[in-house]
């Protein structure tokens, strides 16, 4: 992608800062349908963990360890656990609503897609940053 002019790699880095955008917005859409359709608003507790899915990210990650990798760091294994625990959370509300009987199936499908478009557009935006040429047009 080195060849291409500056003007057409700010314009494919544009293109794919809308696919992230697009994938966001659909997945609040699906969770706001999720709730909506049903006339139940008990789904919106899975964005409490949506809130709480990257903070101990932003807490605890300021360490040069990578979060990929092996570490004896008491902190990278903390974020890694609250992160994994958040996780499991966002899964977890919508099967036990399921479960007591206080969502439906729709809205189920609805929750679950809602995660997993996020879930994309996190590792799109983790692929996205990940290039070593992003910002080498400037």
């Amino acid at each position: 992608m080195a060849d291409l002019p500056g003007y057409l790699r700010t314009c494919l880095h544009t293109g794919k800062l809308a696919l992230l955008a697009i994938l966001v917005s659909g997945g609040i859409v699906l969770q706001i349908l999720a709730c909506a359709l049903y006339n139940n608003w008990w789904p919106m507790l899975t964005v409490i963990m949506y809130v709480l899915l990257p903070m101990p990210l932003l807490f605890f990650m300021g360490s040069d360890a990578s979060l990929l990798s092996e570490s004896d760091n008491g902190w990278v294994n903390a974020t890694k656990f609250l992160t994994g625990a958040s996780a499991v959370g966002s899964i977890a509300i919508p099967a036990i609503l399921k479960h007591a009987g206080i969502i439906g199936w729709g809205a189920l499908a609805m929750e679950l897609s809602s995660y997993f478009i996020f879930v994309l557009a996190i590792m799109c935006c983790i692929r996205l940053n990940d290039d070593d040429d992003y910002y080498s047009f400037l």
